[in-house]
């Protein structure tokens, strides 16, 4: 590998703090055991992926292939089954999405990059900030400093719902805590990797306040994670247009959020789209525009 890919390779791995796994499923473990009524046993702990490899390969699997991972199958003292859910507190990667789709990430800036796509980088949904951060990242190690990256987000969590096209998706921060990361955490993980300058520019708000009147005049690379049928209408409603032929929009959650896919087809449809929509994994797609 040449050193700009040794880089983005790292990147990734920092990101969905592979190099670190094994903390992780420490706490998974100091949380079952707590549960269950068990004392903790310190040499699991600090040998936690030689005694408990199948839980410890289990959390990598799913991290490569941005799959939920937090749950743990407990046995009570009465010999009762059920699933404790961790979530909000075991994950602590900077992005949930899994190296399949980084991977996308990196293949379509490598498209941008060698086909002279002329447009900023944009996303629409950035949680911890890490797809974000693995973007500028690109940018900088390429020496393509000539393009802004747009990160929006609320900043808040995701909305409640109020379109039908939503109910029964509810992950607001009311619901899933986790999700609602501020501004400020978001931009301090950009310092911790050494990426955060005047070229990356936050949108703070809600989609539908911030996106149509944002100062941006072109996209090579437009990456939409709002999870809803809400958020994602109000993205490509501000933005695809903006997106450049040649240039990409990636799709973060379009295999596994109904009310996600059911806003992409809608808009295609409205809008006479035809382009191929290609798979990235169990949730993700992407299509290049033509025209």
């Amino acid at each position: 590998m040449s050193p700009q890919q040794r880089y983005l390779e790292l990147l990734k791995n920092a990101v969905l703090d592979e190099l670190y796994l094994e903390n992780e499923v420490r706490f998974m473990y100091i949380f079952a055991t707590l549960a269950v009524g068990k004392p903790i046993d310190q040499d699991v702990l600090r040998n936690i992926a030689f005694r408990i490899p199948d839980l410890v390969n289990r959390v990598r699997v799913a991290r490569q292939e941005g799959r939920p991972w937090w749950n743990v199958d407990l046995v009570d003292g009465q010999g009762n089954r059920k699933v404790l859910d961790l979530r909000n507190f075991c994950e602590f990667s900077h992005t949930m999405i899994g190296r399949k789709r980084l991977n996308n990430i990196e293949y379509c800036l490598d498209c941008v990059r060698e086909d002279a796509i002329h447009g900023d980088i944009a996303e629409t949904g950035v949680w911890r900030g890490g797809a974000s951060i693995f973007m500028k990242g690109y940018l900088e190690i390429w020496d393509m400093t000539d393009r802004q990256l747009w990160v929006a987000d609320s900043f808040e969590g995701l909305p409640v719902p109020t379109l039908p096209q939503d109910q029964g998706w509810d992950f607001s921060a009311g619901k899933v805590p986790i999700l609602a990361i501020s501004l400020e955490e978001v931009q301090d993980n950009f310092r911790r990797y050494g990426l955060l300058d005047e070229r990356v520019r936050f949108l703070k708000g809600w989609f539908r306040d911030t996106l149509p009147t944002a100062p941006i005049e072109k996209l090579a690379v437009l990456r939409l994670d709002g999870d809803l049928y809400e958020s994602t209408m109000d993205a490509l409603n501000a933005l695809y247009h903006k997106v450049v032929p040649g240039g990409f929009i990636i799709v973060d959650d379009y295999g596994d959020f109904e009310p996600c896919r059911r806003a992409i087809h809608e808009f295609r449809d409205q809008h006479g789209i035809a382009d191929q929509i290609e798979t990235i994994d169990w949730a993700g797609s992407f299509w290049r525009k033509t025209r």
